[in-house]
């Protein structure tokens, strides 16, 4: 095994850094005595790092399972600018350049290999699998195992295979955001085996998280903007519909601005995001399809349009914002409106586990917006509080106190126990 002396030139030639970030060297070096590993790291806390690292000090390969297309490309595209052999396999690939690749791993070329899970599970592709040398599988998004967690998959479950198939590999199973629950689910179906189970401190101390209320929201939007004319961030929206709206809006009124959802056609997907990392565009508009793995660190505001579904998703999304450890914003507009949409979309799923567990989370999604204390702490609470410390008065007072003033603006009755009670009237008069 490779000893701290012997990882950290590694970690100078291939990544840039000098030293590691919390609990990185730890889940290495568990990965390199063979041991299975979850990791609940925060966003941009370098959940990468920890497989990327191991793939270069040994032989085979190192497989990462992924259902983001953005970040398998992103992910590569830094590796091989930096020297390391790796290659990604998913449906934005034409055949021939699938088999390319492919050939590729057959012949020991790559040292990582990025793959969705429904690609990953063929029987064909199973088979292959077992003739590669795999040396970790890497679980990339674990929390969407669990239907407790805030992006379930169906063909997650599907990935528990993968231990009688390739039993002498260790698996790691990483993740952003997962409530103890959730955390529970992930190492009892992917069947990890006394795994060291490792979850970060989530307090970002950079982060100022703010509410208002949703009044004018485009108004409200473009003024925030405007009001940072050197800055670039990212609103988020509920539907496509509105993060078109808002990217024409804004790019009418100067701000050089664009759209970013699944019903784009991938390439213009794809030239908007570029356009985005290089600050050609300064502002996203995008529903929640965009962002998980993208690796911009000047992000200074993310703002949510809209009221997101859960606390989960929330966190993942307001920390793309300070990846570079700079100030930075996150603002969220609070309506009645958009809770009784909410609660109208889980009304609509036939099912009744799923409408318990949307109804849950919408609950504490709605409880962290209207609390009168400190964000901070109620949002880590929600994801490592056994690692959580309660923020200094200064810390509380730079990161909080603009929260709390604006919070003041509420109504005090609880929205969402007011759209419950109101119901269909509430609906026609607030959506």
């Amino acid at each position: 095994m490779k000893t701290d002396l012997q990882l950290l030139p590694l970690l100078k030639q291939y990544f840039g850094f000098t030293s590691f970030r919390p609990l990185q060297e730890q889940i290495i070096s568990d990965v390199l005595a063979g041991k299975d590993v979850f990791a609940l790291l925060p966003t941009g806390g370098g959940k990468s790092l920890c497989f990327q690292l191991p793939a270069l000090t040994r032989p085979g390969l190192t497989v990462v399972v992924s259902p983001l297309i953005a970040l398998m490309k992103d992910q590569v595209d830094a590796l091989r600018a930096g020297g390391v052999a790796a290659t990604f396999l998913n449906s934005s690939l034409a055949a021939h350049e699938s088999r390319a690749r492919l050939r590729g791993i057959h012949n020991r070329q790559f040292r990582l290999l990025y793959v969705a899970p429904e690609r990953l599970m063929l029987s064909g592709f199973l088979a292959d699998l077992q003739k590669w040398d795999v040396n970790l599988l890497a679980i990339d998004e674990a929390h969407c195992i669990s239907e407790w967690g805030h992006d379930f998959r169906p063909e997650y479950r599907q990935l528990a295979q993968l231990r009688d198939l390739i039993p002498n590999a260790p698996m790691m199973a990483l993740t952003a955001t997962a409530t103890e629950r959730v955390r529970a689910d992930v190492v009892r179906l992917l069947q990890l085996r006394e795994p060291g189970c490792y979850v970060a401190s989530f307090n970002r101390p950079n982060l100022t998280y703010r509410v208002a209320a949703k009044a004018r929201p485009y108004e409200q939007t473009l003024s925030f903007v405007r009001a940072r004319p050197n800055e670039s961030g990212i609103v988020y929206c509920q539907s496509r519909k509105t993060a078109e709206s808002v990217a024409a809006r804004l790019t009418a009124d100067g701000v050089k601005a664009a759209p970013y959802h699944a019903g784009m056609e991938s390439g213009d997907r794809a030239r908007n995001q570029e356009l985005f990392l290089r600050d050609e565009v300064r502002v996203i508009c995008a529903t929640i399809a965009f962002g998980m793995g993208i690796n911009k660190p000047n992000v200074r505001f993310v703002i949510h349009y809209d009221l997101p579904k859960n606390i989960e998703g929330y966190y993942q999304e307001t920390g793309r914002a300070g990846r570079d450890g700079l100030p930075s914003e996150c603002l969220l507009l609070f309506s009645a409106g958009d809770v009784v949409k909410q609660t109208q979309f889980i009304e609509e799923k036939t099912d009744a586990q799923e409408q318990r567990i949307a109804r849950q989370q919408l609950q504490q999604m709605v409880h962290y917006a209207e609390i009168p204390t400190c964000r901070r702490g109620a949002r880590c609470s929600n994801t490592s509080a056994r690692r959580f410390r309660k923020p200094t008065a200064a810390a509380a007072t730079t990161a909080c106190r603009r929260a709390r003033t604006t919070t003041a603006r509420l109504p005090r009755k609880s929205f969402y126990r007011a759209s419950i009670a109101s119901g269909k009237r509430a609906a026609s008069t607030s959506v």
